[in-house]
């Protein structure tokens, strides 16, 4: 079952911006102050990568150094929604955008660790 939807994917130019939207699938599901939230990507023929993660308790943040200072997580606790703000879009961005959560509380890079996950939303940033 799907448990995060994903929301905000767009073609846009290079140097562009984005912000995309996860939020639950629905209101049985719910973030635990030691849960993680992050943003993963997969482009074509390229496997999962981690982008972007916040931990829910203090809002510390965390980001793939490919994306630093382009790309912002922020966290909204009151609707149990994460976002991903995206700015100078390149076309190494373009990728399926995923949305997951880390009920371990660490390893916020880890993919493994995130057992609840959307389907996705397409970015392709392309001139």
């Amino acid at each position: 079952q799907v448990k995060l939807v994903e929301s905000g994917g767009a073609v846009v130019e290079p140097g562009g911006s984005l912000t995309l939207t996860c939020v639950p699938s629905d209101s049985t599901f719910v973030i635990y102050s030691s849960h993680i939230m992050g943003w993963f990507r997969q482009a074509p023929g390229k496997e999962r990568e981690f982008v972007a993660a916040v931990t829910w308790r203090n809002n510390k943040k965390f980001y793939a150094e490919s994306v630093k200072g382009r790309f912002t997580i922020f966290r909204d606790a009151h609707y149990n929604a994460v976002s991903l703000q995206m700015n100078s879009l390149k076309a190494d961005d373009t990728a399926v955008y995923y949305c997951a959560r880390n009920t371990y509380g660490s390893m916020h890079a880890d993919g493994l660790k995130y057992a609840d996950w959307g389907r996705g939303t397409q970015v392709t940033v392309t001139s």
